[in-house]
């Protein structure tokens, strides 16, 4: 008669072969699995919450709760008075473990007053593009990151650009105008994420999708981001393009009510390869 296996023998066999797998099945599995970005988009408003309190910390916590790879961040302070003379990109960037990039809009009270991309995908290169100005100067700021494998050289690369549109429509589609110019020339896909302060069938996100090509996938369940208490309208947006490259997976609004007077959004994306029959290439 066989004897029946201890659980000692079971626990040596799974091991040895799993050592006998060794590298190559781990690449293998590395390699082949799809590439995902998840995108956050959030509004904050310079950390004051609807409790009238302003909190870095808070936000950086609705940050963390979703595990995004690259956050697009509206209304944000660099050393104002307004908010203790906090560098809230550097800040939030520590909080949530990943690198800041902040673009100014315009100086205010003895600082300035802009926007920031967070990310924790190495950073290419980035620029804080101008636009054309409203009430207040616009920018936007785009953002190359690499999407890196273990084990292999450098990966696809996105461009990210995070923006805050304003103020009446005649300004905001100027100022989509010059977005579809600024990256009409640019091979890379491009995330286009923010605070656009236009509803889903206004003049300028026309614009941006039939002129700029940007696709506006639909969210699931409620879609208003503002007022972030009772929110009535949808006016926050992550867009991406091409659609050959990607496909979505998740996209909802965040139901986050205190934090700030905006819910955040979140996209999740699987990248698709330009050609599919195009192995990565092992880094030596």
């Amino acid at each position: 008669m066989g004897r029946t296996p201890t659980l000692s023998s079971v626990l040596s066999c799974g091991l040895a072969a799993l050592f006998l797998q060794g590298p190559t099945h781990a690449v293998a599995q590395v390699e082949n699995e799809p590439e995902v970005v998840r995108i956050l988009a959030y509004n904050i408003k310079h950390g004051l919450g609807m409790d009238g309190n302003v909190d870095l910390e808070r936000v950086a916590a609705v940050i963390r709760s979703v595990e995004p790879d690259v956050v697009t961040l509206q209304e944000i302070d660099s050393v104002t008075a307004r908010t203790g003379l906090e560098d809230q990109a550097t800040r939030l960037g520590e909080l949530t473990g990943m690198q800041a990039m902040f673009g100014g809009f315009m100086d205010y009270r003895g600082g300035r007053y802009g926007m920031a991309v967070l990310s924790r995908y190495p950073v290419v290169e980035w620029q804080n593009h101008r636009l054309p100005d409203g009430a207040e100067p616009r920018s936007a700021l785009a953002a190359r990151v690499e999407l890196l494998k273990p084990g292999y050289g450098k990966g696809p690369q996105l461009v990210v650009v995070g923006v805050h549109l304003y103020a009446n429509a005649a300004e905001r589609l100027a100022q989509a105008g010059r977005l579809v110019e600024l990256f009409a020339d640019e091979e890379a896909p491009v995330i286009l994420a923010g605070d656009f302060n236009s509803i889903p069938e206004s003049k300028v996100m026309r614009l941006l999708e039939d002129t700029g090509g940007w696709q506006r996938p639909a969210k699931e369940g409620q879609a208003f981001t503002f007022p972030s208490e009772i929110p009535d309208r949808e006016i926050d947006f992550i867009l991406f393009r091409p659609r050959s490259r990607f496909s979505v997976r998740e996209h909802r609004v965040v139901e986050e009510t205190v934090a700030s007077d905006h819910r955040p959004v979140l996209l999740e994306l699987e990248l698709l390869p330009a050609d599919p029959n195009a192995p990565l290439e092992r880094a030596p």
